[in-house]
């Protein structure tokens, strides 16, 4: 049994039986997930999955050392790029979340160190039992979300936040009806 938002395409099930959840450390990956979860707020997830592979494309494969030495020529051919979202914000957001993604990393030696300190190491086990249960932000997604700010990260509020939290696995929302939720307990 799985999570019922994953039953809308093989793309969605694939991802829930996978990836949500699942507790990523991965420098890399999180940083991949915080350039999707960005560029998906206002959108559905759905469709940012579809375009993932054009987004590794368009950004270097998600390597926040290319992307912070973006300048005005890739923006704007970013832009143009129809396998994309094309909004300028999130993109010029995105080039600004590499450059604070990297100081967090030379501050903490790593963004995993960061991140993970929040919560001591330990995902934290929501016990939803139906979707309705499950947040879409919390006192911790607030807190990070508003640090982050402060460093100069954009487009990564609170319910963004708590969406990479969840993606990441620092959170599992898997409902406890999923099987899933037993594996990542």
């Amino acid at each position: 049994m799985r999570c019922p938002w994953s039953e809308k395409s093989d793309t969605m099930r694939s991802y829930h039986d996978t990836e949500w959840g699942t507790p990523q450390r991965d420098d890399q990956i999180l940083f991949e997930y915080i350039l999707l979860d960005s560029f998906q707020a206002g959108l559905s997830w759905a469709t940012i999955l579809n375009k993932r592979e054009n987004f590794r494309k368009a950004f270097d494969s998600f390597d926040p050392n290319s992307i912070a030495l973006y300048g005005k020529k890739k923006v704007d051919s970013l832009l143009k790029n129809e396998g994309i979202v094309r909004h300028r914000g999130k993109i010029e957001a995105t080039i600004g979340n590499a450059k604070t993604f990297l100081t967090i990393q030379e501050e903490y030696g790593s963004f995993s160190a960061y991140l993970w300190s929040w919560v001591n190491e330990i995902s934290i086990q929501n016990q939803c039992k139906n979707e309705q249960d499950v947040p879409t932000h919390t006192e911790l997604s607030d807190t990070i979300s508003a640090d982050l700010k402060k460093r100069g990260f954009r487009f990564f509020g609170s319910t963004i936040c708590y969406a990479f939290l969840q993606g990441c696995g620092v959170v599992n929302d898997h409902l406890t009806t999923c099987d899933r939720f037993k594996s990542l307990s």
